[in-house]
């Protein structure tokens, strides 16, 4: 792999978080405008006014359509249509990932990165849960003060993005980081597993797994080598029914492009769109391959 390349240009771009440019902004309110008008017609045909329900007939019933709008969700609807702030990901890449909860919702959601979009996803999985994994305690208090119900946690990372070029390279030589190994809890040998996670992360299984940080544009940033190879360990040790779904964001650069072909492999690659790529990963027990790697 060669070295990579970062530049001040990059640094300036993105130094601040979630900033999306004017034209971004004013679709994102068109979305969500609509969406709440959408809720404005459910709620009204689930709870009527007065007797009556609104718009929908009596035939109806609470057991074919009950009434599920959860406070987040209604929380979420509030926040989006009153602030200015929108998601960072485009609406493409966010249906690819609302589809897929749609299909697994109430599930256990576990993302690394908190931010204005949080809400969104918490409020996409009611009746589930989600936990939110952030490295900057300031930028949780941040962004609590406008979501407080949302469900977040601090973590640290042992990686820099000047490490990723030597981690890649290396990992095969520490027998603590082979995929026969296969534990991120106490982990300390293998660099890229993240030991400083909370305990419901390593006792949970995690049904989606939604990788958005933490920051990888520049040189002294945590990078998301360690994220990448965690959620791949967690993936394989599922012992669940059914596979793991992992959507990494961001691809289009080189770290997080060789990390995932490295450890969450091409072939478990369903679908990209956009800068995001969706995979399904299979317990590592149901992989007839030779373990002695990843893929």
């Amino acid at each position: 792999m060669q070295q990579l390349n970062h530049t001040n240009i990059n640094i300036n771009i993105k130094m601040q978080k979630n900033q999306p440019s004017l034209g971004h902004t004013n679709f994102f309110i068109v979305f969500f405008s609509l969406a709440i008008i959408a809720a404005i017609f459910l709620i009204s045909c689930l709870i009527g006014i007065g007797d009556t329900p609104l718009f929908c007939t009596e035939s109806i019933s609470d057991e074919i359509l009950p009434t599920t709008t959860t406070p987040m969700q209604l929380d979420a609807i509030l926040h989006y249509a009153t602030s200015p702030r929108v998601p960072q990901q485009s609406l493409p890449e966010i249906t690819l990932s609302f589809n897929v909860l749609q299909s697994i919702s109430p599930c256990n959601f576990l993302v690394f990165g908190l931010g204005h979009d949080s809400l969104m996803w918490a409020s996409f999985n009611p009746n589930g849960h989600t936990l939110f994994l952030e490295e900057d305690p300031l930028w949780v208090r941040t962004i609590l003060k406008t979501a407080p119900d949302l469900n977040a946690a601090i973590i640290n990372y042992r990686t820099k993005v000047t490490d990723a070029d030597d981690l890649l390279s290396s990992y095969q030589s520490e027998p603590e980081c082979s995929p026969s190994k296969g534990y991120i809890r106490g982990n300390t040998q293998c660099k890229l597993a993240i030991t400083s996670l909370p305990e419901e992360v390593y006792d949970k299984e995690w049904d989606m797994i939604m990788i958005d940080a933490p920051r990888g544009y520049y040189n002294e940033a945590s990078g998301r080598m360690g994220a990448i190879y965690s959620a791949a360990v967690m993936a394989r040790n599922r012992k669940k029914p059914g596979v793991t779904h992992v959507f990494l964001h961001d691809v289009d650069r080189k770290v997080e492009k060789a990390y995932a072909q490295e450890f969450l492999c091409r072939k478990n690659l369903k679908k990209a769109v956009g800068r995001l790529w969706h995979f399904e990963i299979p317990p590592v027990e149901n992989v007839t391959q030779n373990n002695a790697t990843f893929c």
